[in-house]
């Protein structure tokens, strides 16, 4: 059980839901230097880095598989346009030490992705299960938020998970192409270019819109996972676009700096060899996950400064038993426990 105080539900002086003006009227009167600081006890608090954790292993899980799903998918079913797109970009963004590896399993897979039945079949099951997992995710996502929030259960299993399906289609995937979009999008641009035949000048346009495209997505992505994720009635989009900023700054700082370590650090690639592009997917859906739920930590942080409450966590109750209906602490002296003395009685 966290120890997170718990965050109301909040409307302004009309009944209506909270939007960005309110918003930047809490922020300053409660100092930005303070919110971060508070924001960041909540996410500590709260478990946000098991969370991140958690959600680091569900997210590898679910692209790896999803990635090879859709080029068998579409090799099967005689769209190579889509797999070849997703091969060429995953080409120019992995360490070269793993190209050579994800080369071949590509290679593969379209190979035997449409060869009988029996391959087929099976690559529409690895896209289910891949989809699956990433409403696991989703569903982590969940979780994690209502602990932020200091909620302590989730929604119902079925409401719940199909809520995550939802999300995972609507939001997640959209969400993860703005920000491969905004730190990739020359080697995205330059793959839809070779294999649909795009004019050159339209891949000019390309790269000079590509950040903007890509941080209006990721955001606007955020914010709706923010806002349909937690069990609660949340402010509007404009409030939580807030919080989504936050996210996207952390996780694009996160990202090119990962990039930066792992292209110019020699000893990452010499250390894990072909294995090289899966640990530092892990280690980037960690650094994601982190960055994702200090936004929302920090979204949560603004609602409850605005509602009054300035404390982000309750005190520290200790590793003891507590007062009330409790055995009174006991002192240990050697190997026996002893009673604390009793004091004598008035007049005696």
């Amino acid at each position: 059980m966290g120890t997170v105080v718990h965050v109301p539900q909040t409307r302004d002086m009309v009944g209506e839901e909270l939007s960005g003006d309110e918003a930047w009227t809490a922020l300053r009167r409660y100092g930005g230097r303070r919110l971060v600081t508070d924001a960041f006890l909540r996410f500590r608090y709260a478990d946000g880095f098991s969370f991140a954790r958690a959600l680091a292993f569900q997210l590898v899980i679910g692209m790896v598989p999803l990635a090879i799903a859709l080029v068998g998918v579409s090799a099967a079913t005689h769209t190579e346009s889509v797999g070849r797109l997703i091969e060429l970009t995953l080409r120019e963004i992995v360490p070269p030490d793993s190209a050579e590896l994800v080369r071949e399993g590509l290679l593969a897979t379209r190979t035997h992705a449409g060869a009988d039945t029996a391959g087929t079949l099976a690559m529409w099951l690895g896209l289910g299960f891949a989809v699956l997992n990433l409403a696991s995710a989703m569903g982590q996502i969940e979780r994690g938020c209502n602990r932020i929030y200091g909620i302590e259960r989730d929604r119902p299993f079925w409401e719940k998970y199909a809520r995550s399906l939802l999300l995972a289609v609507g939001a997640g995937g959209p969400m993860v192409l703005g920000f491969l979009v905004t730190v990739a999008g020359g080697a995205v641009g330059s793959a839809a270019t070779e294999v649909f035949g795009l004019p050159g000048p339209l891949l000019g346009w390309w790269n000079w819109g590509k950040v903007p495209v890509g941080v209006a997505l990721a955001c606007m992505a955020s914010a709706v996972v923010l806002r349909w994720a937690p069990r609660r009635d949340q402010p509007g989009y404009t409030w939580l676009v807030f919080g989504s900023v936050v996210q996207l700054l952390l996780w694009i700082t996160a990202t090119w700096l990962l990039a930066l370590y792992v292209g110019h650090s020699g000893s990452f690639g010499s250390l894990y060899g072909p294995l090289t592009a899966l640990m530092a997917l892990f280690l980037w859906a960690n650094l994601a996950g982190v960055a994702l739920f200090l936004g929302v930590a920090f979204a949560a942080q603004l609602e409850a400064a605005r509602a009054g409450i300035t404390a982000p966590v309750h005190p520290d109750p200790g590793s003891g038993p507590g007062p009330t209906g409790q055995l009174p602490r006991q002192r240990w002296d050697g190997d026996q426990p002893t009673m604390p003395a009793r004091r004598p009685r008035r007049g005696s």
